[in-house]
């Protein structure tokens, strides 16, 4: 069962256009639903003073327009069946979006109608006199509706109309249209980027100064886009090119020939991933030279949570465990440290350097994974992670009490921790997040080797039996106890060193910086980038942690923070809905996700070639049956 989109142009006897009124509605209402619930939640009216392109549209607005256009695209598009006949596109889809557009205008133009009527500030309390303003452009309630009713059907039926569009034209709108707004949300990155690199009169051409992108900048990204995206089709049909000759060379040389595209492509391949792996670590050595601290301090944060999720990769990714209390051998890890670098320790205050410390941590990070791992681990499912969630909180607590207090500080927590002495010569501490980064990458780079050289190792193998199917793994002679502890001591060692140099960079530790929130923002990154895949994982870390913030770090979108659970939710499930596997899914992982749909794909497309197939006289039962 696949969808595909099918072309404007399409023979006379496909299917002609039947409305269906129940659809239409039923999309329109939840259309118009969306629309109320983000202007209830305040995001229009806080993010309306910033223009997203001067003068013609504010980000408050662009918050609203940009539902009708996903929900016009969605009631016209559909499942085409296999063997079945595809919808004839046209005008009609135009009116369907436009319809169900209207319907969502219409619900923005009613909330006005009562926000302007009835005071319900005491449960709503962005239930104000400023969004009715918003609504109404500054004009009368009936103004408004009438706006929002032609704007909705606008913007219903140009995603619609999307679907009209050849898919190289619909690829290269979606691109520029993401480009722009990216952009221009992410103008403070890119600001702080061309100043380090000396072309400031770049961002003085592209944004204004209040804000946002000029027209002449939209114009002027828009066109960069498109071009780079010719390029890179110019250069891909290039290489495709090269390689069918490669391939017919090959074939005509004979002598194996089957076999050598084959293995010419797989080192072609790994040859461009080496490259580009090696242009990537040039970039991150040389990134931070060029930015601010704000951006340096950004990108040490990411990679605090990329550590943090590297690890987890490896207990949820690899082994299949499910660990929502990961965030306890963070804080194990922070408190450790603390307690044998700092001097204000209550208790025991050796004041030993930071990697001196480290090596203690590690055991007893270890040893902290074996004691959680060892009772959770005969349970699977939901069971399994309810029990490492209160594993979790029991250790928050724990150091949160008046009874460890003495030794952990209780809620006052342990300051005046010291920085990360690099022999003798420099200190790494939260002062200098250029060098907080750079060691934050050294560990990171650390993580990434372990987790490369454990995933084609035999435990790593193991790892993933148990993942696919337990009891099959165990059946095949595998130790799923011993794979298991060793899953959580990896992800353990692993978490430990990102609390040590959370520890170092702040100076202070506190229970609160390790909430529940924390393991579940970390499984959040793992679940978007791909799990089981390095580099889906660092992905994710980029995505949310760079680009949203993390539980109380900023990220690039700062004008969204108050909003960024709530992205993490709607991101999170449709994340679940539409891509399970991740935005760079592992290979392995991908079909074990979807191995029924490849299943009934492949039976499809043998019952298609044996239909097809010219019946054999040498088969007894080849007659056609009566």
């Amino acid at each position: 069962m696949t969808a595909t989109s099918v072309p404007a142009t399409a023979s006379s006897s496909e299917p002609q256009w039947s409305p269906d009124p129940r659809r239409l509605v039923s999309y329109g209402a939840i259309c118009a639903l969306t629309m109320v619930f983000i202007c209830l939640i305040g995001m229009p009216v806080k993010l309306d003073p910033r223009p997203l392109i001067d003068p013609i549209l504010s980000r408050g607005y662009a918050s609203l327009v940009w539902v009708p256009v996903v929900f016009g695209y969605s009631v016209t598009s559909f499942v085409v069946l296999e063997g079945m006949a595809a919808r004839r596109r046209g005008p009609s889809d135009v009116l369907e979006g436009a319809i169900v557009g209207a319907i969502g205008g219409l619900g923005v133009g009613i909330l006005g109608l009562l926000v302007d009527n009835f005071d319900l500030r005491d449960p709503l309390i962005n239930w104000s006199p400023q969004l009715v303003d918003f609504i109404t452009f500054g004009n009368s309630i009936g103004f408004g509706i009438v706006i929002w009713l032609v704007i909705g059907a606008l913007c219903g039926a140009a995603g619609a109309g999307l679907h009209l569009l050849p898919e190289t034209v619909r690829l290269y709108v979606a691109s520029v249209v993401l480009a722009v707004v990216g952009m221009s949300f992410l103008e403070t990155a890119a600001t702080d980027l061309l100043q380090g690199l000396k072309l400031e009169f770049i961002s003085d051409a592209i944004y204004a100064k209040q804000g946002g992108l000029t027209v002449r900048g939209a114009v002027i990204v828009a066109v960069l886009t498109v071009a780079g995206l010719a390029l890179g089709r110019f250069i891909r049909a290039n290489q495709q090119r090269a390689a069918a000759g490669r391939a017919e060379a090959d074939l005509a040389t004979g002598g194996g020939a089957s076999l050598t595209p084959v293995g010419g492509a797989m080192r072609r391949r790994s040859n461009r991933e080496l490259v580009l792996g090696g242009l990537g670590i040039v970039g991150l050595l040389l990134l931070p030279q060029f930015l601010g601290g704000i951006m340096n301090e950004l990108l040490a944060n990411v990679g605090l949570f990329l550590l943090l999720a590297l690890g987890l990769n490896i207990v949820v990714g690899l082994a299949g465990i499910l660990d929502l209390g990961y965030v306890a051998f963070f804080a194990v890890g922070g408190y450790t440290t603390a307690v044998l670098t700092s001097p204000n320790a209550p208790w025991l205050h050796p004041e030993l350097p930071w990697f001196v410390a480290l090596l203690i941590v590690i055991p007893i990070a270890a040893l902290v994974g074996l004691l959680i791992g060892a009772p959770v681990i005969r349970m699977r499912g939901d069971y399994l992670a309810i029990v490492t969630l209160g594993f979790g909180e029991i250790i928050r607590l724990l150091f949160l009490s008046d009874w460890l207090a003495p030794y952990f500080g209780g809620a006052q927590g342990i300051t005046n921790i010291p920085g990360v002495q690099i022999f003798g010569i420099a200190t790494v501490s939260g002062t200098d997040p250029k060098a907080v980064f750079y060691l934050v990458m050294g560990f990171c780079a650390l993580a990434i080797y372990v987790s490369w050289r454990l995933e084609r190792s035999r435990l790593g193998r193991a790892w993933m039996a148990i993942r696919e199917d337990e009891k099959v793994a165990e059946a095949m002679g595998i130790n799923t106890v011993n794979a298991k502890l060793a899953a959580f001591v990896t992800g353990a060692i692993l978490a430990s060193f990102s609390g040590a140099i959370f520890a170092a960079k702040v100076g202070s530790i506190f229970p609160n910086s390790f909430e529940i929130l924390v393991s579940v923002i970390i499984l959040v990154i793992v679940i978007v980038g791909g799990m089981g895949r390095i580099a889906g994982v660092a992905l994710g870390a980029v995505v949310l942690i760079g680009i949203l913030g993390g539980p109380s770090q900023p990220g690039l979108l700062q004008e969204l923070a108050e909003y960024k659970l709530l992205i993490y939710g709607a991101l999170l499930v449709w994340m679940m809905l539409k891509r399970p596997e991740g935005l760079l899914p592992n290979v392995r992982r991908s079909r074990e996700l979807h191995h029924e749909e490849l299943s009934q794909d492949a039976w499809l497309k043998a019952q298609e070639i044996e239909a097809a197939a010219p019946p054999d006289p040498e088969y007894p039962g080849w007659e056609t049956p009566a």
